[in-house]
């Protein structure tokens, strides 16, 4: 397969994180249990914030599967490899060292430590794991979980890439044809979430987070099998878009039903876990169906956007809860509150772009070509 640029994948992942960064903001307003809250909390954002919460990870994990597809298309092996160590590790490094710190400080603070300044605490930063310790890689989960997946799937995608015509991507390619075929696809899916995720609630913290662990992974390899399908692919999710729409909108209508009945007889765990799968995947098509359809071109923001995003991911975080931190416990009302995090946080990102851009060091450290 030749390396040919989707500018609609390129698109969508750049949405995608910016939704990210809202629902990182509106974790602020809800009362799901955040690094810093807010002194009122809001019931009614939780449906929005639980609506995307079902779709927007695995779409991630999923471009993230074709990109490595492009990325394998012009690279050997090894240069796979340590371009994955070059632009995950050594930004998840610094950003464990440097980025992640204040978050945890302000945290700290919030709880009832008492440090005289950041500086002082930095030296305690490093006593033991979070949550019970303090050293952390926060939102920067992310990158260690797709450098382990890259190494682990490396032999297994490049036997696939030299072996196009083998069993596998023959019954891949003939689900794609089929009318239901992809529902085939759900069914490994549905089996995570009923077998692990009751025992491995999900942690983030890679070691022993079987059931995110596998979930996800899943979801890396099934972005690697839609790209090395090529047409096929691309020709099935055009004609299933609309009613992957249909499927999403139907079966979250559903879900939400479910969320708030008090009606709930053993067994409906299992009702409830296939639907979700069910919903996932509508989303998911639809989301790569219409974007095929309305956004593979390119353009100078969209040049812009790619080369920021990824800056924009490591900093954004510590931006939002540092800025929280002053406002936590003002009067102000949760919109105003919302405004002027998001105002900051998207700001603060600009900046720091606009300043680590300009040097290749920076450039390096925050997963930059």
């Amino acid at each position: 397969m030749k390396s040919q640029r989707r500018h609609d994948l390129d698109w969508i992942r750049v949405l995608v994180f910016g939704i990210l960064i809202l629902y990182h903001i509106g974790m602020f307003f809800v009362p799901w249990g955040w690094h810093i809250e807010n002194n009122e909390l809001s019931y009614p954002l939780t449906w929005p914030m639980w609506f995307v919460n079902q779709w927007r990870l695995p779409v991630l994990f999923i471009i993230s599967g074709m990109g490595t597809r492009f990325a394998l298309s012009k690279r050997s092996g090894g240069e796979y490899i340590s371009e994955r160590s070059l632009r995950l590790v050594i930004p998840l490094l610094f950003g464990m060292m440097v980025v992640v710190a204040p978050q945890v400080y302000v945290e700290r603070v919030v709880q009832g430590a008492h440090y005289s300044s950041f500086l002082e605490f930095y030296p305690h930063y490093f006593e033991g794991a979070y949550p019970e310790g303090n050293f952390s890689w926060h939102h920067l989960w992310f990158l260690p979980y797709l450098f382990v997946y890259s190494i682990i799937l490396a032999p297994f995608f490049l036997w696939i890439r030299k072996y196009p015509g083998n069993r596998l991507m023959q019954i891949f390619t003939n689900l794609l044809h089929h009318r239901f075929g992809l529902l085939w696809l759900a069914l490994p899916l549905i089996l995570t979430e009923l077998l692990l995720k009751p025992h491995f609630p999900v942690r983030h913290n890679l070691i022993g987070d079987w059931y995110a662990f596998c979930y996800y992974l899943l979801l890396f390899f099934y972005g690697y099998l839609c790209i090395s399908a090529g047409r096929d692919f691309w020709e099935s999710i055009s004609r299933k878009k609309k009613t992957a729409l249909i499927t999403g909108v139907i079966t979250f209508t559903i879900m939400a039903w479910m969320r708030e009945s008090a009606v709930w007889t053993p067994g409906t765990e299992y009702i409830f876990a296939a639907i979700r799968i069910i919903n996932i995947g509508g989303w998911c098509i639809a989301i790569f169906g219409y974007g095929a359809e309305w956004l593979n071109r390119p353009g100078r923001v969209l040049t812009y956007c790619n080369q920021a995003v990824y800056p924009f991911y490591i900093i954004h975080q510590t931006i939002t809860v540092v800025a929280a931190w002053y406002i936590y416990d003002l009067s102000w009302g949760i919109p105003w509150k919302f405004l002027h995090l998001t105002l900051i946080t998207f700001g603060g990102g600009w900046i720091f772009f606009e300043i680590v851009k300009r040097n290749a060091f920076t450039r390096v450290l925050f997963g930059m070509k």
